[in-house]
């Protein structure tokens, strides 16, 4: 704690906005430097911890990262900017006024409800979190931050008709937690909470099983640029569409966000295994294209409603790639200028069976020193692949290892253009 306050006195103001943008290689030079001119060797350490987690989590929270600060779990399980944006917006949609951040962290979210007019209650049992959420939420006189376990609020009386958490799903030592009820705090003791406040959303990992998730929930998968970075539970108002399941998809391009959901009302746990879930999707023979659905909605099982939005059919009906015999709709993959792509297409050039000596005289003949490796259902690892392929050669391709009907195949492909 007392590392923050001088982090937070003038001196360390200033310091910190004088610190040029880190770079790791220069990192050693400028601590020296810093050590030179007399800093004080506890604030100097703070300051460039500071300067690199800044870095770290301008990927994730852009040039806002650079008025805040940040322990290193917090950089880790902040939201995103954008997702916390879409968070914000549900509740603000729902009617609610008061949002109870219940694992604040850093604030990364309570800066979002704040800055959409929430009034917001922030806690964190760890004193030293909380008091960087209180810093990072500063310009929002209306949002309050207390060191203090928030299941011990009395939401009513505090007036919250919202509540918001996102449980630790990681051990001290940085190892992910899969088992939901060694979450901290444990899931069913947050989703237990909508008996008091209907208007819960839990933010959990994107690998939650979905055995056990509550059936009366919007269970929502969330990719931002192909990268699946969460899995949200929402309860009551802030669930409009009711119960079951979704895949939001978000895609940046020229500082323009398009976003595309596809939904189920076929809650979680109540669809037979594999990617197409409640769906029953064609299976046939490889076509002239090959289209990976987002992992949003592999994650939400939607890979049946994949199929029919690119007008294709499975390769496998436990495995998620969709072949097409004619590109798929432009709105499918991104091709217009309103919808985020569900897919990356691919188109196949050549179909084989899978065989070492085979794959590798193919490759051979066409020059191909370099290959790019895509799998699903198959033990093969790439690696242990591209060394018995020992390829040399100018040229490039792109190998997808996969089953067909149950049968071991190589598609040969080249990406379609986004």
């Amino acid at each position: 704690m007392s590392t923050l306050v001088k982090l937070l006195s003038p001196e360390g103001d200033a310091l910190l906005a004088a610190l040029p943008p880190y770079d790791e290689k220069r990192a050693m030079a400028l601590a020296m430097r810093l050590r030179d001119d007399g800093i004080d060797p506890e604030l100097a350490a703070a300051a460039m911890t500071q300067s690199r987690l800044r870095a770290k989590a301008r990927g994730k929270l852009g040039d806002f990262a650079d008025g805040m600060l940040f322990t290193p779990d917090g950089v880790e399980q902040a939201t995103r900017l954008l997702v916390a944006a879409l968070h914000a917006r549900r509740y603000l949609s729902a009617g609610v006024t008061k949002v109870a951040d219940l694992t604040s962290g850093i604030g990364a979210d309570s800066l979002a409800f704040a800055g959409v007019g929430l009034q917001v209650l922030a806690t964190d049992v760890d004193e030293v979190t909380a008091a960087i959420a209180a810093t990072n939420l500063r310009a929002f006189p209306e949002a309050e931050v207390r060191c203090a376990d928030g299941l011990g609020l009395d939401l009513r009386a505090e007036g919250v008709d919202g509540v918001y958490a996102d449980p630790a799903r990681r051990t001290r030592g940085g190892q992910r937690i899969f088992d939901p009820s060694a979450y901290a705090p444990p899931l069913d003791a947050v989703w237990a909470l909508r008996e008091q406040v209907p208007a819960v959303g839990i933010k959990v990992g994107p690998g939650i099983p979905h055995q056990g998730l509550p059936a009366d929930a919007e269970t929502q998968w969330v990719s931002v640029d192909g990268d699946v970075v969460e899995a949200g539970l929402w309860f009551g108002p802030l669930a409009p569409d009711g119960p079951g399941r979704s895949a939001l998809v978000l895609h940046t391009t020229g500082g323009t966000t398009r976003m595309r959901t596809l939904r189920s009302a076929v809650p979680v746990g109540a669809h037979a295994a594999g990617p197409a879930y409640d769906e029953a999707p064609p299976v046939g023979e490889p076509g002239a294209y090959l289209y990976e659905p987002d992992g949003a909605v592999i994650r939400a099982g939607l890979v049946g409603k994949a199929v029919t939005e690119l007008g294709g059919r499975l390769l496998d009906p436990t495995i998620a790639y969709v072949t097409t015999d004619a590109p798929a709709p432009s709105s499918a993959v991104g091709h217009d200028t309103t919808a985020a792509p569900i897919a990356t297409g691919y188109r196949v050039l050549d179909v084989m069976p899978f065989g070492v000596k085979r794959l590798k005289a193919y490759l051979r003949e066409r020059d191909v020193g370099r290959v790019t490796i895509k799998k699903r259902g198959t033990a093969v690892t790439p690696e242990a692949l591209r060394a018995q392929l020992s390829l040399k050669g100018p040229a490039e391709a792109t190998l997808v290892l996969t089953r067909v009907a149950g049968a071991q195949r190589v598609l040969v492909v080249e990406p379609l253009p986004r």
